[in-house]
């Protein structure tokens, strides 16, 4: 027979042993990974034109923009899935830490280049400059990290990816829905075989790698013709981009951004800092907080605040910027801090002496 103390002892140990056991790192389930979008597809998969959403995409195209079903079965006959697409939706750029996104953009080889095309195009830019009232650095500096001056337009079939990401991308589903309504109308208006359009895996396509929406609202013709071309025509892509910043309230030669040092004394400025695009304050409240003085922004605007991170190898931590209403109208591109600054700084580059 068991002592009774002895057998007290051996309860406590056993349930000592159950606990340690029960928040062991080993024993615990790891929490399953997010189920990302391109692991409910295979690739090629026939996508389902018999689905709810795509009998009522239909339904809107034959009666709200008088598209035939005879031109819709032409087009979707046999639409497949690209997972592919799927896959790099989740892997942009956009999330590296600033450090190792800007190299992707400002090169040697870009910056030469750049400057090369800055001399090529002097007359059209004078043009833009007075007419649009965009600062060409600016345009150049976009249209070298959107298509790299032309030569990178992308190699995905724009109708298939705006399928596949309306199909299968529930997250933006509907955004895709609009980008694909709005890639059928323009490519009937402007005789374009949509079933031959290549672009980038988000839906952009030409030289400024617009999307659908951004083509139809923004793109212009600046040589002479009716033709809205931002595949072949330098004249009509450099001043597309520039039309597009310049919707966006672009106010030339003045601040893109300011330094303010490597911390944020304030509250109010690391909240914004914090909420990427989305957050403004006043740039006197910036100026006092750091105790920096900074340029006044036109009309009294607010800024961002920007931080971008440095690589260990330069000592680590971040670097903060006050980005100014241009540098705001260049997220309306991107809804990117980090490719707004490498705009910038792009354009900066541009500027210095060969």
């Amino acid at each position: 027979m068991i002592n009774p103390c002895k057998r007290l002892f051996l309860s406590v140990l056993t349930i000592i042993c159950i606990a340690l056991f029960a928040f062991h790192p080993l024993a615990i389930a790891a929490e399953p990974e997010k189920i990302k979008a391109a692991d409910l597809v295979t690739d090629g998969q026939t996508i389902d034109l018999q689905h709810e959403k795509y009998i009522t995409l239909f339904k809107e195209l034959r009666e709200k923009h008088l598209f035939t079903q005879v031109e819709l079965d032409r087009m979707f006959k046999g639409i497949k899935i690209d997972r592919k697409v799927l896959e790099l939706m989740d892997k942009q750029g956009e999330a590296k830490p600033y450090y190792s996104y800007w190299p992707l953009f400002i090169t040697p080889a870009i910056i030469k280049r750049g400057q090369q095309e800055l001399k090529t195009n002097q007359h059209t830019l004078n043009r833009i400059e007075k007419e649009l009232g965009v600062d060409r650095e600016i345009v150049i500096a976009i249209w070298a990290i959107e298509s790299r001056f032309g030569e990178n337009k992308g190699s995905f079939g724009v109708f298939k990816t705006l399928n596949t990401l309306f199909d299968a991308y529930p997250r933006r589903s509907a955004f895709f829905r609009d980008q694909l309504i709005d890639f059928l109308i323009l490519s009937r208006d402007n005789q374009f075989d949509s079933l031959a359009i290549k672009g980038s895996y988000a839906g952009a396509f030409g030289q400024t790698q617009f999307i659908p929406s951004s083509y139809r609202e923004y793109a212009i013709s600046f040589d002479g013709d009716d033709q809205r071309d931002v595949f072949n025509s330098v004249d009509d892509i450099l001043a597309s981009i520039a039309n597009y910043l310049r919707r966006h309230q672009w106010v030339s030669k003045t601040p893109l951004y300011v330094e303010i040092g490597s911390e944020l004394k304030g509250e109010e400025l690391i909240e914004a800092s914090s909420k990427g695009t989305k957050s403004r304050v006043d740039w006197q409240l910036v100026s006092t907080t750091q105790g920096i003085k900074l340029p006044p922004s036109p009309d009294n605007k607010q800024l961002s605040i920007v931080g971008l991170e440095k690589s260990l190898l330069t000592g680590g931590g971040f670097r903060y910027v006050a980005g100014y209403p241009n540098f705001q109208a260049i997220t309306k591109w991107n809804n990117s801090n980090k490719y707004a600054m490498a705009v910038c700084e792009l354009a900066e580059a541009l500027k210095r002496n060969p």
